[in-house]
């Protein structure tokens, strides 16, 4: 009788534990949804990813943002070259306040990124919006330090910082590379921004967040992103190859995770944008096919910059694609690995409260117009 009673008691407890349990995971998922701590690893769950929004991401932000809503991402997650700061932007320009008249370097030096953080930032607003630098961050007169400065909120948000100090209580002070664990996934952002990079004390950071992520039980996944492609991939016209630093570095970085794929028996996934344009697979290349093997890559530089050709490498990739706008939707399944598909943006996705601050026209002209490339006229031979 007595061990009846116990083994009632048992499961009563057990019973109890699991409701306990139960409800503190729908109340921390009551209290923030939206919160990357509130995430549970054993569902399926997205998040959104794409960088290069000067010229027209004003326009096109904010349809990325409902884009990313509707798809229930998250998080957003901006990879660098948020306004063009060598000149001002088109959709600057034609805003209400500064159409039809000259604006003056001094001025729209001092309102771009208050600008990109009205128009760009906000339509996101409640997902979480993290932020990496890219090259146009550090045109003079604009400095990383700078970059830290303004972008403070998100850079010291609560998340990097928890995750900051876990890894080092001393690291009081944000910087413009930083990674944070969410679910099964570590999300890593390097900064590339200027050809000295990666320097001594970013790669010493960066080997010690793979040793970590190897011994860490939970984490499943790294997706690694940056602005300018690693070296040697499909893209690298365009990509950490333009400087010797860039080339050497980058190739370290790349062989260490291949290292730590190899050990770990974990996902990488590697994203970068800087080219402006789609590409998925751009690691599979000559280079890496004979220097240690091909890790999964992609580019996704569609966020309103004016958009590039596509490389003469490019139908090697799985996917490529010109002249389009739009992100890419990671849905990260319950063993860890992701799925990505670009989520292309198009005219009609463009909200209406955009189409009447910058006009239809300027609307027009960002989808139809906005290339760095020349075009063919239509029945043009080639």
């Amino acid at each position: 009788m007595g061990n009846e009673v116990s083994a009632v008691q048992k499961i009563k407890s057990g019973i109890l534990a699991v409701s306990f349990l139960s409800l503190t995971c729908l109340a921390a998922v009551a209290q923030g949804k939206r919160s990357p701590a509130a995430v549970a690893p054993q569902t399926a769950w997205s998040f959104a990813v794409s960088g290069d929004s000067r010229n027209c991401g004003n326009v096109v932000m904010p349809a990325i943002a409902a884009g990313a809503k509707k798809d229930q991402a998250a998080f957003y997650w901006h990879l660098g070259d948020l306004r063009a700061i060598y000149g001002p932007d088109e959709d600057y320009k034609a805003e209400p306040e500064h159409r039809g008249q000259p604006v003056s370097m001094d001025s729209y030096l001092k309102d771009a990124w208050p600008d990109f953080i009205q128009s760009q930032i906000a339509p996101f607003d409640p997902l979480p919006f993290f932020i990496g630098i890219g090259n146009h961050e550090t045109k003079a007169p604009k400095t990383r330090q700078e970059f830290v400065t303004q972008f403070a909120k998100w850079l010291d948000s609560s998340v990097l910082r928890k995750q900051r100090l876990a890894d080092n209580p001393k690291g009081t002070a944000p910087r413009t590379y930083y990674h944070w664990i969410q679910g099964s996934v570590d999300f890593i952002y390097v900064d590339n921004a200027t050809t000295d990079q990666f320097e001594a004390a970013q790669m010493s950071w960066f080997q010690e967040v793979l040793r970590q992520a190897q011994a860490n039980p939970r984490v499943q996944s790294l997706v690694v992103g940056m602005h300018e492609a690693l070296p040697d991939s499909l893209s690298a016209k365009h990509s950490m190859n333009d400087s010797a630093k860039g080339t050497a570095s980058g190739r370290q970085v790349y062989e260490d995770l291949l290292n730590f794929r190899r050990k770990s028996h974990k996902n990488v996934y590697v994203l970068a944008s800087h080219s402006h344009f789609y590409m998925n697979g751009i690691y599979d290349s000559d280079y890496w096919r004979a220097h240690g093997g091909v890790l999964p890559g992609w580019i996704v530089g569609t966020a309103g910059a004016a958009r590039y050709a596509l490389p003469a490498d490019a139908g090697r990739a799985k996917e490529a694609k010109q002249k389009v706008y739009g992100y890419l939707l990671g849905l990260v399944q319950p063993g860890g690995t992701i799925d990505f598909k670009f989520q292309e943006v198009t005219r009609q996705d463009v909200p209406e409260a955009v189409n009447q601050r910058f006009t239809p026209e300027l609307v027009d002209y960002c989808f139809n117009k906005n290339t760095a490339y020349k075009e063919e006229a239509p029945g043009a031979s080639k």
